[in-house]
């Protein structure tokens, strides 16, 4: 097999994989993907686990008259996985230090649905975000700049992810929001 037919062969399982969710000792949920994504690499389990993520928001801080933009976890102690789930897929998961276990009923992992992957902004489905454009006016639903309005400068499918250049204290600020915190003006 060619490395084209590789590729082809790999983005196909690709679409087949659904994401889950990890929970993780308190506090060691960056461990917990570095860890993972570590074993998938020395086990060369690229074709099974193909997404690591741990969640994150903007949030404003005051502290001192002074705002400051700050990231915080969005679900301390959770872990997004996009995998295949076989019995080695589920092995390596469930033995990587600081992972307690599989979301789900029991001992059976249950995947998100496609509305929750949505949801999280965690989807790199370019279809799904593909009727924004870059300069199209949008507004904030959600988060620090919630009824703030802007203009789309960039887009990141891969994080799902969008840059917006609003107007905070009479100045132009770019601020990086998930797809899903903004809708058509």
């Amino acid at each position: 097999m060619d490395n084209e037919e590789k590729n082809i062969n790999l983005e196909e399982r690709e679409k087949n994989a659904k994401w889950y969710v990890i929970h993780t000792y308190s506090g060691h949920e960056n461990k917990v993907k570095a860890n993972m994504e570590a074993m998938v690499l020395n086990r060369n389990m690229e074709d099974l686990i193909f997404d690591i993520q741990v969640p994150m928001e903007e949030y404003v801080e005051n502290k001192d008259g002074a705002k400051k933009v700050k990231e915080r976890k969005m679900f301390p102690s959770y872990v997004l996985v996009k995998m295949i789930m076989n019995d080695e897929s589920w092995y390596l998961v469930r033995n990587t230090r600081g992972v307690t276990g599989f979301v789900g009923p029991g001992s059976k992992p249950v995947p998100l649905s496609d509305e929750e992957v949505r949801d999280l902004g965690v989807s790199e489905d370019k279809e799904l975000f593909g009727n924004y454009e870059i300069g199209e006016d949008v507004k904030v639903i959600s988060g620090p700049f919630n009824d703030f309005v802007g203009k789309i400068e960039s887009f990141n499918y891969d994080k799902a992810k969008v840059k917006v250049l609003i107007s905070m204290f009479g100045r132009d600020t770019l601020v990086e929001l998930d797809f899903n915190q903004i809708i058509k003006q």
